[in-house]
């Protein structure tokens, strides 16, 4: 590579824009260039770092090993000289950034949508992207600024990321208002809860057993569990239109019509959710300001008394 003094921070801008666009056109149209000025300072970046750095396509350009290399620090950098050369002050009145949030999708529905309430209210001109968690892919995506936060799990926070636990979770029954099995008013006891078939949330799709099935075992007890699902969203509408029961988190349920929710007739560990960050934004004032409305949201959820929070990922129950 050549010596830094030859490096022109425009090709630098230039490398960042063309490894988030894949697309020549598309990368010199953000940068406010023309086409045969991007390819020439295509061609620049590529002498400066001795490899091609991007091959075309059917669709676009794809970048080398080296580019990928390259993409993690470029946008560290890229970052930090933005926050050198802005304010250090975040109007969310008139501020017209775009954040970012990874999360599954009991957070869009726990977290996600009280947030994005408080965003229109105080950050009106705010755009508010929610993508889905996609496996380890976390901490990499962070790092490349494809996301700036992200709804997870404790076990994710890996020890290079900031984190801040959220709220302890804890679960309920969830059954329709009008299910023939509490029409007396009383709740569920432990023969009624085991005899009802039952619904069940399972990220692989293929498992009849959660955490409620293993609390039964160490009661010499069964369930019937006849459903499983993919998607906790899905589960409310599922209990309104069947005699179906599920044990879910109580943030899924809270305040949706026509839907019961009591204490489940045993014992259940609760789970941690964490909002995890990059070091890049984490002095930036508008990710400061992101993170506060974040935590204020969520402050007011509180452990169930008796129950300690599972500190793994297994949320099904």
């Amino acid at each position: 590579m050549k010596d830094l003094k030859a490096v022109d921070f425009n090709l630098l801008k230039a490398l960042d824009a063309l490894m988030d666009e894949r697309n020549v056109t598309r990368a010199a149209s953000r940068l406010g260039v023309t086409q045969p000025a991007m390819s020439s300072m295509l061609t620049r970046l590529r002498e400066t770092f001795g490899d091609p750095l991007f091959v075309r396509a059917s669709r676009g350009i794809v970048p080398t090993q080296r580019a990928l290399e390259l993409a993690g620090p470029l946008k560290q950098v890229m970052s930090e000289i933005n926050a050198l050369l802005s304010t250090t002050t975040f109007d969310p009145l008139t501020s017209r950034q775009t954040f970012r949030i990874a999360a599954t999708d009991y957070a869009l529905r726990a977290v996600a949508l009280p947030l994005l309430k408080a965003l229109k209210q105080r950050a009106p001109n705010t755009k508010l992207s929610l993508v889905s968690v996609e496996g380890d892919q976390i901490p990499a995506r962070l790092e490349r600024a494809e996301i700036d936060l992200a709804l997870v799990t404790p076990e994710k926070a890996s020890p290079d990321l900031h984190a801040r636990e959220l709220f302890v979770e804890h679960y309920v029954c969830a059954i329709r208002e009008d299910h023939p099995a509490i029409q007396d008013g009383n709740q569920l006891t432990l023969d009624q809860f085991c005899s009802l078939e039952h619904a069940l949330v399972s990220y692989s799709g293929d498992e009849f057993r959660g955490v409620t099935d293993e609390a039964l075992e160490q009661l010499d007890k069964r369930r019937q569990v006849s459903l499983s699902v993919q998607s906790f969203l899905i589960v409310p509408e599922i209990l309104r239109t069947s005699d179906l029961v599920a044990v879910l988190p109580s943030r899924l349920v809270a305040g949706i019509e026509g839907i019961r929710t009591f204490e489940p007739p045993i014992a259940l560990p609760g789970f941690t959710k964490t909002a995890i960050w990059h070091k890049r934004t984490h002095r930036d004032a508008a990710h400061r300001w992101l993170r506060a409305q974040l935590f204020e949201v969520c402050a007011d959820t509180r452990a169930r008394p008796g129950t300690s929070a599972s500190r793994h990922s297994r949320q099904h129950a």
